[in-house]
């Protein structure tokens, strides 16, 4: 005897569509406050790694938890969960000590206790300069017909990273020596005529960066739109996405 089972009605099979969707928005809501985070590059002082444009990915796991990283947490604890620091060279998103409105992404240059100065663009860590390799003069992306001097630098186990030089005499490329405090960060943008970052002050830059106030480590972009996409012209969105910088693991 064949067994038979009564077709689901139409409000049963409403009910299972909710159930599943409903569980499948829970499991993006927990990734999402959790462990990764998205975030669109809102400016140029990133370039020549990050495009102002660029959709990236920002794993949450890698520095432990604060309330900084966890959206539409009321103040319940202070400091870092599971805290692990840092590295020197990593691209970081932060919430500007001033304004903890505003997300800000940089790299990072100093440690809590280090001494960082710049001098003729050279950045300085502890007296030690960090090598840069010139590798010649490119057209800067985000200014069209401007020429900008590309360089080399090594990051802590062997990867490196390039950043800009647009302006020799710039007023950033000669500093005082910033002693970094404990429980901050010193941090800096690879577009380095072009970035308000650690060098200034916090009533008009960055300043020294509060542990607590990291929200992950920036690990690949995602998706890229060139300049003049646009959330209100859904043409762009094909004409102007830039299909090489998908999926590119930042560095």
């Amino acid at each position: 005897m064949t067994s038979q089972h009564p077709a689901k009605s139409a409000t049963d099979e409403l009910i299972e569509i909710g159930k599943t969707v409903g569980v499948a928005l829970l499991i993006a809501l927990v990734l999402r406050v959790i462990f990764f985070q998205p975030f669109t590059i809102p400016s140029e002082s990133m370039e020549p790694a990050l495009l102002k444009g660029d959709y990236i990915i920002v794993s949450k796991y890698d520095y432990g938890w604060s309330a900084h990283s966890i959206p539409f947490s009321p103040p319940l604890f202070h400091g870092r969960i599971l805290d692990k620091q840092p590295k020197r060279g990593d691209v970081v998103v932060f919430h500007l000590p001033r304004d903890k409105k505003i997300t800000y992404i940089k790299r990072l240059i100093g440690l809590p206790g280090d001494r960082v100065r710049v001098a003729g663009g050279q950045v300085y860590v502890n007296g030690r300069a960090i090598p840069r390799k010139p590798l010649g003069m490119i057209e800067d992306p985000g200014a069209p017909g401007v020429q900008v001097m590309r360089y080399a630098e090594p990051k802590p186990g062997g990867a490196s990273y390039v950043t800009f030089d647009r302006d020799p005499h710039h007023e950033g490329d000669d500093t005082d020596v910033y002693v970094v405090p404990e429980g901050h960060y010193f941090m800096m943008g690879d577009n380095r005529d072009n970035s308000l970052d650690s060098r200034w002050p916090q009533e008009i830059g960055v300043g020294y960066v509060p542990a607590e106030n990291l929200v992950g480590k920036a690990r690949f972009i995602m998706l890229s739109w060139k300049g003049g996409a646009s959330i209100f012209k859904p043409w762009t969105w094909v004409m102007r996405f830039d299909a090489s910088r998908a999926f590119h693991k930042l560095d």
